[in-house]
């Protein structure tokens, strides 16, 4: 384990009164990762040529800290239930080929090793849930606990889809009272040390995912083998659902990897890979797939027979021996650790303090069995904050998203072509044949279409450079590639077997629909073709005429910068288009791992439609005074990965400018009202065109960051008149957030979303909203949309009708109904 410069730094200056020694890579850790992974959210506005973006991409949910689960959450109980498995109304009945519904038949070898393989046929993924548990300590009882003949254990999966992939989200939301969460916690940790006290050898054999309370039943284990495929991977990611591990993961992880590996770990929920856990101790052995239970049943009897030694924790380093081991140094460790999360969450996750607070606890009451009932009782506690309702339904909502609205079946797609070799389109190309695409990448001339393989290369490099990628797989890719430009004699033939055509040139009606005129040409009858566009309707591009002859088949397909990073997509069909060109966008986003929400054509779209509002809000409070710093601090104290000025300096001055502008002659009326966007076309005007220029509202420095330079301050002043603003940051966050939020809420009023799921997956996904808050509607349901519907009244009164309520938000306030349940 590395330690940072930092800490190396603050070692070598304390090292003589034997004090402050710092954690290294607990120093990593992000809002993007720690909860969610979507906390540092990236904005694209309007897509324009070379245009850099926030670069912090947003990644989706992993199925980590919980299984993808195919249905809906069941109705709340008052006390813990049964997973919907048992609620079935064809209950499982064993027969002697199937004995139990979660495991398949115990086998036990002449040898005495018993291997028990967990299956849930109802799934395709096994889960951790209520009923699982109960059966399996059914089964030990039955098979295990008293069986003489028994000498080791080999604990494994049936499944190809891998190990264990976390716990059963929806029997922890099914709970009303999350205290009665405690005795059924309880009763699980007694089984495992009712395993333990077997006392024979346990070996987990891991193949696929082992996340979540799956790598935790393999740290009961008294051996861990894992393959080397590039699907497994092991990780404690309940932080991200606003949780902590639960079923003794607090204590054992640290135990087995050390204090700075487990902290990493759970405060990050990353997933660990094989070769990495392997250096890092969390597993004993790598092997090939297809050796992994040959081997681990070998490695039980060896175990069971003495000539193989029971794994024990890493040796530490001298180093981490004076980190971890020493008073000074745990002094330091801590208080590392606690100001990278007060930094990186703003104290708005409550999850690392009760992860960091339980480890605390094993650590000063090593003896004994308080160390887990303090974790499963600070389990419960999290379990019933707003904070993990929130990330718990937007991890709900993100899999309702995988389901199209469309009833019709997609085509076929095999080969999709990409028009256009910029950062947009060879994001897409990138994303596309990562996913096992055939894919045609066309620009007009050899060096744009270079820089477009460049850029997908570059990006593969890094990922084989940083082991996430194989060798194999960086080839695999590279040659699922073909490049052609206008001067490739063969590209129209190679358009001939095109399923899908993207588009994502130049944003010009003229341009776009020559392009469709082109590609109709070359292209099979059944060919979608879909447009990246983030401004033109889509019903212009369709409009049949001379360039147009198959309007049914054309679809909006809008993807947010950087590609490879942002998980979102907008699905925006006009209204010829027909439901298998629907179908199939939707089919290629998801295998394109992005998470789709279907969005009527309107000007902006969704997301952009709603920021739209918020750049106008900005420009009123730097009119009236409001320091720009200031602004920036209350919006990231609010949840925002990043605050209103900064974003607009990030995306672009100019392109920020030119969304305000289309947006204030779309169809928003007085909701674009109330600003003055001049702030943004004078500095346009100047070449102050943000971040990428080194000068926007802020003046970029490369690595001595960015500063609010005198040109700035002198033309703020002018633009102000002079004024300097108290205001408080209460009434700034619920100015700009209001603006939002009224619009998302107008925008399912007008069935631009299909519904508030959808709305809080946009945003969220989109432009990084507080993901702790759960998204705009979330968010009203938490604050209450009567008391928010008051409190722009009282805007509206005092600042302008750009802050009345829509009609919707009026509606829910009269009734008292909630956006979710």
């Amino acid at each position: 384990m590395l330690l940072s410069a930092a800490i190396r730094k603050s070692l070598a200056s304390h090292h003589s009164r034997r004090a402050a020694i710092g954690i290294g890579h607990i120093g990593q850790f992000s809002v993007r990762s720690a909860h969610s992974s979507i906390a540092r959210g990236a904005i694209k506005v309007l897509d324009v040529p070379n245009n850099p973006s926030l670069n912090n991409g947003i990644n989706a949910f992993s199925t980590a800290a919980a299984a993808v689960n195919e249905h809906p959450a069941t109705p709340s109980s008052p006390t813990p239930s049964p997973s919907r498995e048992v609620a079935d109304e064809n209950p499982f009945v064993p027969t002697t080929e199937r004995q139990y519904k979660f495991f398949r038949n115990v086998e036990l070898t002449p040898s005495g090793v018993a291997i028990i393989r967990f299956d849930n046929p109802d799934k395709k993924v096994n889960t951790l849930s209520f009923a699982l548990m109960r059966e399996a300590e059914g089964l030990w009882e039955d098979e295990i606990g008293s069986n003489g003949d028994v000498k080791s254990v080999v604990f494994t999966s049936a499944k190809e889809s891998g190990f264990i992939a976390g716990a059963d989200i929806f029997d922890i939301s099914s709970v009303d009272d999350k205290a009665s969460l405690v005795p059924v916690i309880e009763e699980a940790l007694q089984f495992f040390l009712r395993m333990k006290s077997k006392d024979v050898p346990m070996v987990a054999a891991i193949h696929g995912p082992a996340l979540g309370g799956g790598l935790e039943w393999a740290l009961w284990c008294d051996y861990r083998i894992c393959t080397d495929s590039s699907s497994t991977k092991l990780g404690l990611p309940e932080v991200k659902l606003g949780l902590l591990p639960g079923f003794g993961g607090t204590q054992n992880l640290p135990a087995l990897v050390g204090i700075q590996g487990g902290m990493d770990m759970m405060l990050t929920g990353k997933d660990i890979r094989p070769p990495k856990a392997k250096k890092m101790g969390l597993v004993d052995m790598v092997v090939a797939p297809q050796s992994l239970e040959s081997v681990a049943i070998a490695t039980a009897e060896g175990l069971a027979n003495g000539t193989i030694k029971k794994s024990k924790p890493k040796k530490k380093s001298f180093m981490n021996r004076l980190i971890e081991d020493t008073p000074p140094g745990q002094n330091l460790m801590w208080d590392k650790v606690q100001k990278m999360v007060d930094k990186n969450t703003g104290g708005n996750y409550p999850a690392p303090y009760a992860i960091i607070d339980c480890v605390k606890y094993g650590l000063s009451h090593p003896k004994g069995l308080d160390k887990f009932k303090h974790e499963r009782q600070g389990f419960a506690k999290l379990a019933a904050t707003q904070e993990s309702s929130a990330l718990i339904g937007l991890f709900d909502g993100m899999n309702q998203m995988k389901k199209s609205s469309s009833s019709a079946d997609p085509i076929a797609v095999k080969k999709v072509a990409v028009m256009g070799a910029g950062l947009m389109g060879a994001g897409i190309a990138q994303v596309t044949a990562e996913k096992g695409y055939d894919v045609l990448l066309k620009d007009r001339d050899d060096a744009s279409l270079g820089r477009g393989v460049s850029y997908m290369n570059d990006n593969w490099g890094k990922k084989h450079k940083r082991k996430r990628m194989t060798k194999y797989q960086f080839n695999l890719n590279t040659s699922r590639v073909t490049p052609l430009s206008d001067d490739t004699e063969s590209w129209k033939r190679h358009f001939s077997g095109a399923d899908l055509v993207v588009e994502a040139v130049f944003e010009s009606l003229d341009l776009k629909r020559k392009i469709v005129q082109q590609v109709e040409s070359v292209t099979p009858d059944h060919c979608v073709f879909a447009t990246n566009t983030s401004a033109i309707p889509i019903a212009d591009i369709a409009a049949p005429g001379d360039e147009v002859k198959r309007p049914e088949n054309i679809v909006g397909m809008h993807y947010f910068s950087p590609v490879p990073s942002m998980p979102l997509l907008e699905i925006i069909p006009h209204a010829g288009t027909s439901d298998e060109a629907l179908a199939t966008a939707f089919a290629v986003g998801n295998k394109q791992g992005k998470t789709c929400v279907v969005v009527k054509d309107v000007p902006g779209f969704y997301v952009n439609r709603c920021l739209g509002p918020v750049l106008v809000e900005t420009t009123a409070l730097v009119k009236e005074g409001v320091p720009i710093e200031k602004l920036d601090d209350a919006m990231k104290r609010f949840g925002m990965p990043v605050g209103p000025i900064t974003l607009i300096d990030e995306v672009g001055v100019d392109v920020a400018s030119k969304v305000a502008s289309y947006l204030s002659e779309a169809d928003l009326d007085v909701r674009m009202n109330g600003g003055d966007i001049s702030l943004m076309s004078n500095m346009v005007e100047k070449g102050w065109l943000g971040k990428k220029s080194n000068q926007g509202f802020f003046t970029y420095e490369g690595k001595k960051g960015k500063k609010i330079g005198p040109d700035v301050t002198s033309y703020l002043k002018d633009f102000t008149g002079g004024k300097v603003s108290d205001m408080s940051e209460k009434d700034i966050q619920d100015r700009i957030a209001s603006r939002l939020v009224n619009e998302a809420a107008k925008c399912l009023e007008d069935e631009i979303i299909e519904n508030p799921v959808a709305g809080d997956i946009g945003l969220v996904f989109g432009i990084g909203f507080a993901p702790f808050k759960g998204g705009p509607f979330r968010y009203l349901d938490s604050v209450g949309v009567t008391s928010y519907v008051d409190r722009m009244n009282g805007f509206a009164d005092t600042l302008g009708e750009q802050f009345e309520p829509c009609q919707l938000l009026k509606d829910y306030a009269a009734s008292g109904k909630k956006f979710h349940g």
